[in-house]
């Protein structure tokens, strides 16, 4: 018949506990790193996913059509050289003006009359979290924070910038019949508030992965393709041609570069709906 000699529980139960401690503190440098890599909320921009995602494979080429140089900027960009970027040929501009329905960018005021200033048509767009709050609630947050829309021949619609989550699950959580009600319940709100069809910046690997590759936003939502390419590659379903593409991030004065298809009479048909 075995002894229990006293102190033999107490012990083996400080061996077990010291072991779960080392344990433990293994996995706290990689908690830290993993924590270290998350963004902070309100620091995502358009296109902030396209390089992790999809890479970058070359620039566009010259004299295949007409089209129409732009930017857009946000936040991390602080007070933009917008006379520097008119002088290189730039003529439309869109500035981040919202995330979710608790983020507005701080240098909306520099970034977004600036481009105006200087003659540049100009936009705004919003980051979309589908994950926070309702697409209806980030319209309106969007609208009543930057992203109206008037009819002064210098203001393009309000551009929905849905891409990969940089926060959590590349599709928020979101299936995609849920992604794609989340989306119509955004534009539909803008239509409403503004009278404006919003233009829909993504990226086809993003869509196709986060709404099954859905087409029925294509007869009315004009979109701004993200593929740094020496071509738009294949769009996503429904869409014919794209309006506008973001093409890198790595161009002159500010990273990131745009194209209009077409001439600036075509930008100025945007704007003037």
């Amino acid at each position: 018949m075995p002894v229990h000699r006293p102190g033999t529980t107490r012990r083996r139960f400080t061996a077990l506990f010291v072991t779960l401690l080392a344990a433990l503190s293994l996995t706290l440098p990689l908690t830290s790193a993993q924590a270290a890599t998350t963004p902070a909320r309100g620091s995502a921009y358009m296109g902030m996913g396209v390089l992790a995602h999809d890479g970058q494979s070359g620039m566009p080429r010259t004299g295949d059509a007409t089209q129409t140089e732009g930017v857009d900027v946000a936040s991390y960009q602080g007070n933009v050289a917008w006379s520097t970027l008119w002088n290189s040929g730039v003529k439309w501009a869109y500035t981040k003006a919202t995330e979710g329905t608790y983020y507005t960018n701080p240098y909306f005021a520099q970034q977004y009359n600036g481009s105006y200033n200087v003659g540049m048509i100009r936009g705004a767009y919003h980051f979309a979290t589908p994950d926070t709050t309702s697409g209806a609630a980030q319209a309106n947050y969007f609208v009543d924070h930057g992203g109206g829309w008037s009819r002064d021949g210098r203001t393009l619609p309000g551009a929905l910038d849905i891409e990969w989550n940089p926060y959590g699950a590349a599709c928020y959580g979101k299936t995609a019949a849920a992604m794609v009600s989340w989306i119509a319940d955004f534009l539909n709100t803008y239509k409403a508030r503004t009278g404006r069809d919003a233009v829909i910046y993504t990226a086809t690997s993003w869509w196709t992965q986060c709404t099954g590759n859905y087409g029925g936003f294509a007869s009315a939502n004009p979109l701004w393709i993200a593929r740094y390419a020496s071509d738009v590659g294949t769009l996503p379903a429904g869409w014919g041609y794209y309006t506008m593409w973001q093409y890198t991030s790595t161009g002159p004065t500010v990273g990131d570069h745009d194209k209009f298809n077409g001439a600036l009479d075509r930008v100025q048909a945007l704007a003037n709906g």
